[in-house]
């Protein structure tokens, strides 16, 4: 069951980039829930998720020299959620119906939190660089939370000053 998970019921066997498939996998499902429970749901599943990420990369890594396997991507569902849960949380603030979520807020949230994750600058980096169990969460949870960031800020800005 913690291989399943890791690999996001076969997200993570995809070729090329995994973690890129995962991503977008996520923004799917991310998307479904959003549009059932809104934020709430998104919200609720997204610290699941990654609850679930630590405690199935623990056991489906034990043992391993390098638990960083290109094929788990828990971590990237966990991540990019996280990245999906600022636009979800302004659109359910605003009171926008929970079956509106506009291309411009899920592809920010999905480009941002690749090129984070890429990326690894400052915490996301570091994240990554002290390795071991946690480290394969906490580097995507770092990334998804500067995806969110800067996905509101893209919106801000479109809004505020190209609209």
């Amino acid at each position: 069951m913690d291989r399943l998970l890791c690999i996001w019921f076969g997200a993570g066997l995809l070729k090329p980039a995994p973690g890129t498939w995962g991503s977008a996998v996520a923004v799917l499902l991310g998307l479904l829930l959003h549009r059932i429970g809104h934020f709430p749901l998104l919200a609720a599943a997204t610290v699941i998720v990654t609850f679930v990420g630590f405690w199935a990369v623990r056991r489906h890594t034990q043992g391993m020299s390098d638990p960083d396997r290109s094929e788990i991507v828990i971590d990237e569902v966990a991540g990019q959620w996280l990245a999906l849960c600022f636009p979800s949380a302004a659109f359910f603030f605003a009171q926008i119906p929970s079956d509106t979520f506009p291309y411009p807020g899920w592809l920010a949230a999905f480009l941002f939190f690749r090129l984070f994750d890429i990326w690894k600058p400052w915490l996301v980096g570091r994240a990554d660089r002290n390795g071991g169990v946690d480290g394969v969460m906490k580097d995507d949870l770092w990334a998804g939370l500067f995806a969110g960031i800067a996905t509101l800020l893209a919106a801000a800005f479109a809004h505020l000053v190209l609209m």
